[in-house]
């Protein structure tokens, strides 16, 4: 062993990693996204009790925070176009579709908002049950239906208590994208890895990684700060 660490290859390393930074970033942005999406619906489901969906809703969430991200990447992965083709073969259903059209990123995508979809769902429910139960009658006593009441009374407060969980999920994303190249997605870690096999240095691609990831991460995290000090005090000045 020459040295321990060859600065010159990091440094020279870095530029073509952070090229695939913006995938990184769409990765996570899109599946933030989505998860809320998701999030929202199944905690409705879930404080509404609807029939059946809350029982199926209740199973997923079990199911996503009982199992690994890196296990539930691979079953879409493998099983959505298994299971379509299965579809095709034995019922003739979705014959004219063609599931190579599945790529690698709708796979990513779909198993990672629902991955996010479940732990929101359990934040955002637990925004809602915070807000007092009397608003939600003087909303029905001056005439606001049930619908306008959670879009226009409760989500709004609900949201501002769960964003601090909500920033901490969203850089969990960021970091937890580092899986995505296990399908063929390349990401920055992906791409560390392809320079990483190629010449063996390991050691300084990864430490190039951590050189991208905690800044970002740190930037996220202080303009989530921003973020939620201005609604605070939007807050603030709404009540006196």
């Amino acid at each position: 062993m020459d040295k321990l660490l060859d600065v010159d290859y990091l440094l020279k390393s870095l530029p073509h990693i952070l090229k695939y930074l913006p995938v990184t970033i769409w990765i996570a942005v899109a599946t933030m996204a989505l998860g809320m999406v998701i999030g929202l619906a199944t905690a409705l489901i879930r404080l509404y009790k609807v029939p059946v969906l809350r029982q199926i809703s209740a199973v997923y969430v079990s199911f996503v925070r009982g199992t690994p991200l890196l296990v539930q990447i691979y079953l879409v992965f493998y099983g959505i176009p298994k299971f379509i083709y299965y579809l095709q073969t034995q019922h003739g259903w979705m014959k004219g579709f063609d599931v190579n059209l599945i790529s690698p990123e709708i796979s990513v995508l779909l198993s990672f908002s629902l991955n996010l979809g479940a732990y929101l769902s359990e934040t955002i429910r637990s925004a809602i049950e915070s807000v007092d139960r009397g608003q939600f009658e003087a909303a029905e006593s001056i005439g606001m239906s049930r619908k306008q009441t959670m879009l226009k009374i409760i989500l709004p407060q609900a949201l501002t208590v769960a964003l601090p969980n909500l920033g901490n999920t969203f850089i969990s994303t960021v970091k937890d994208t580092s899986l995505v190249f296990i399908v063929g997605v390349i990401d920055i870690m992906g791409e560390a890895k392809i320079i990483g096999a190629r010449s063996l240095a390991y050691f300084e691609v990864f430490i190039a990684v951590s050189l991208i990831y905690w800044p970002v991460c740190i930037i996220i995290e202080r303009v989530l700060a921003i973020v939620e000090k201005r609604i605070r005090k939007y807050e603030r000045s709404a009540i006196s």
